[in-house]
């Protein structure tokens, strides 16, 4: 028995540097974090702690299989791979002689966050001119609402965190979803006494270990980073300097920002007034004042101009100047990958359709506007995605994939639902069964995970099907013929980075700029080098005319009404990720079962009791689950479901996002889980009993 060394793959920004007990060539036993790594600090969460319980699951996918009975029943028999690659390329090949290549989709996102067998579908896209896509459903909106004003994807070393005086959570859940976050916040607080801040609709794990928590009502951030930036200018505590060498800050965005009183933000967000005011004067007064911003603006149809007015407080506040302040997000812009050869981007042809994957069920029922003039989808190739339970408006999508004339192919480790709906299910391998290269998004690691046991079954990885599909189709590339690792050489190699030998003897290369260029020193990402607060969300995005001018809050969310009287957030639960883990049985143990977490103001007056069954509806849907009632944490109106469960845990059989929307954020598209106004009732229990 020994420890190898290994990354986890899942897409967590913490992207852990892992050591793996390698029982056998076909076993693990304890996975842990990498103490000598300076961000994983030898921390990773429970659920990867655990994964020998996964990746040696006795309900995993181990053969190829053939679909006997209607779609979604979960009938299928084994065939062999040389079958099933036939089948597929010879409907592949025939749906697009009569239809074109276009009605063919590859789709994908980042159940692997490994370059190579993530992104490696999208070099048979182009190599055979099949429909491309545009990957919204999880960091369009927030992607622009940095963009927006400070230009490129960099920011503070993370690791500052630890030499911080205050650290604010806004817009995240770490405890969730990156406890690396917290080993740094927690060393800034033992050794410096920092503060710690979250702003967030309900208490989360997070919020639980805050000094003080801004409860406020869903996608009403900016009002709240209006208000803030409105004390700052009035009590002195704006770096004024600053903002005059290195901001378009002037006259008109001060008297604009003159109006954003802590009273007017109160009325907007339910925060009261000394809440904001506190928040204000702890902020302005604090150098060492770094925001880690997270995921959830991702989630709003607002979230964009709210993440923009976000990121203009340490403008405002000068704080960029300081070691442990400022604001993050992603630190993507590091890596300058050259990803030409896993992506076949020298053959993308930019005359294919680019569909919207957070459309996916508008795309599959052949909404004219989506399809853009083109075919219908007559054909998908899913890797790495499960959208039939995670994508939005879930009960259009499943409508979709149960048409009789749509040829569904899925790779994957566990029957989900999308498989249930496939024609042919192929089974995938999991990280530690191949060669993958890996980044971070909220660390600057460059790390390699190798194969380090053999594969259960016939399980192949995702680099293998696309390989072997693209021979008996035709394509070529020099991608098709390479393995794993001569690819991962290659790519490092041309992205200017040591190759595969040299990072896999170093464990990982740290690719953090210096500390002027993460602060911005020298500037922003511009062509003047200023941080603007006034976006030009036109040249972000085709719905950027959506957008205010200047920082404010945005009132295109899905505001409560009548119908709808209460707030949706589809929060991420802390032992899933999306619907990963979801077949592990301790992680299903942790969880319980789907519920709804409800202000006891709202249960009372709705006769909703503890544990009892309650109905959330709108117009795309109900859905039922269990209720949890709290006294405290977020405000009244405001439901809160962690998932995401597959819709079988619920006691109607339909997952959360039946009731989630596939409108697209401005200004370039996203999915607006956290955006959902809904109705609520308790449900009867020998109703409820008879729905199960």
């Amino acid at each position: 028995m020994s420890f190898a060394p290994s990354v986890c793959p899942h897409d967590c920004p913490s992207t852990c540097a892992l050591e793996v007990e390698v029982l056998s060539p076909t076993r693990i036993g304890r996975v842990r974090g990498a103490e000598a790594n300076s961000y994983t600090a030898g921390v990773i969460c429970a659920k990867v702690a655990r994964y020998a319980e996964r990746i040696h699951h006795p309900k995993r996918l181990l053969k190829p299989l053939l679909r006997t009975g209607p779609k979604g029943s979960g009938q299928f028999r084994e065939i062999g791979w040389e079958e099933a690659l036939e089948r597929i390329a010879e409907r592949f090949a025939e749906i697009a002689a009569r239809h074109g290549s276009e009605a063919i989709w590859p789709y994908y996102f980042a159940g692997t966050m490994g370059l190579v067998q993530r992104d490696g579908i999208n070099r048979l896209r182009h190599a055979l001119r099949y429909s491309r896509q545009q990957n919204t459903i999880c960091t369009s909106i927030t992607e622009a609402g940095w963009l927006a004003g400070v230009g490129k994807h960099l920011g503070p070393d993370p690791r500052e965190m630890a030499l911080s005086d205050l650290i604010v959570i806004w817009g995240g859940n770490p405890v969730n979803t990156q406890v690396n976050v917290m080993t740094h916040i927690a060393r800034a607080r033992k050794q410096r006494g920092a503060k710690l801040v979250v702003v967030d609709p309900y208490r989360t794990g997070t919020a639980r270990q805050a000094d003080m928590h801004l409860a406020l009502r869903p996608g009403t951030d900016a009002a709240l980073a209006c208000a803030v930036m409105h004390v700052l200018l009035r009590d002195g505590m704006a770096d004024r300097d600053w903002m005059a060498r290195w901001t378009d800050f002037d006259a008109e965005v001060e008297a604009h920002l003159a109006r954003c009183s802590p009273a007017w933000a109160a009325s907007i967000t339910g925060l009261s007034v000394r809440e904001i005011e506190d928040f204000a004067a702890l902020y302005g007064r604090t150098e060492r004042a770094y925001i880690r911003l997270g995921y959830g603006f991702s989630r709003s149809r607002g979230g964009a101009a709210a993440f923009h007015a976000v990121t203009c407080l340490p403008s405002i506040g000068g704080k960029w100047r300081y070691e442990g302040a400022g604001a993050l997000w992603n630190l993507r812009a590091a890596y300058h990958w050259d990803k030409t050869l896993i992506e076949g981007l020298d053959l993308r042809d930019p005359r294919t359709r680019i569909m919207d994957m957070s459309r996916i069920g508008a795309v599959l029922t052949g909404n004219p506007a989506d399809l853009q003039g083109g075919p219908p989808v007559m054909a998908l190739l899913i890797q790495n995605v499960n959208p039939v339970d995670v994508a939005p408006h879930s009960n259009l999508v499943r409508r979709g994939f149960l048409r009789e004339d749509l040829f569904t192919v899925v790779h994957e480790q566990f029957m989900t639902a999308t498989a249930r709906h496939a024609d042919i299910v192929l089974p995938a391998t999991m990280f530690l069964e191949h060669d993958d290269l890996y980044q971070a998004g909220g660390h600057p690691h460059i790390q390699i995970g190798r194969k380090l046991i053999e594969p259960p079954g016939e399980c192949r990885s995702n680099h293998a099907v696309i390989c072997e599909l693209a021979r008996r189709l035709g394509a070529s590339h020099p991608g098709f013929e390479m393995t794993e690792m001569e690819l991962i050489d290659a790519t490092l190699k041309a992205s200017g980075w040591p190759g595969a030998e040299e990072v896999i003897a170093r464990r990982w290369i740290d690719v953090q700029p210096d500390f002027r260029t993460s602060h911005f020193l020298d500037g922003f990402g511009h062509p003047d080098g200023r941080f603007r607060f006034r976006p030009d969300w036109r040249a972000l995005g085709p719905l950027g005319d959506r957008l205010p001018p200047l920082p404010a809050h945005y009132e295109g969310i899905d505001a409560p009404t009548a119908e709808y009287p209460f707030r949706l957030v589809a929060a991420p639960a802390r032992q899933f990720l999306n619907t990963s883990f979801t077949e592990t049985p301790s992680s299903l143990a942790r969880e319980g079962r789907p519920t709804a977490l409800i202000h006891r103001a709202d249960a009372e007056r709705l006769g909703i009791v503890e544990g009892g069954r309650v109905r959330l509806s709108n117009a795309r849907g109900e859905v039922l689950l269990w209720a949890h009632i709290v006294d405290g944490g977020q405000q009244p109106g405001t439901v809160v479901v962690e998932s995401i469960w597959p819709g079988e845990y619920f006691p109607g059989g339909v997952g959360i996002n039946a009731l989630t929307s596939d409108d697209p954020a401005p200004p370039m598209g996203g999915a607006v889980f956290h955006d959902t106004a809904v109705a609520m009732e308790a449900v009867a229990s020998s109703l409820a009993l008879a729905a199960e």
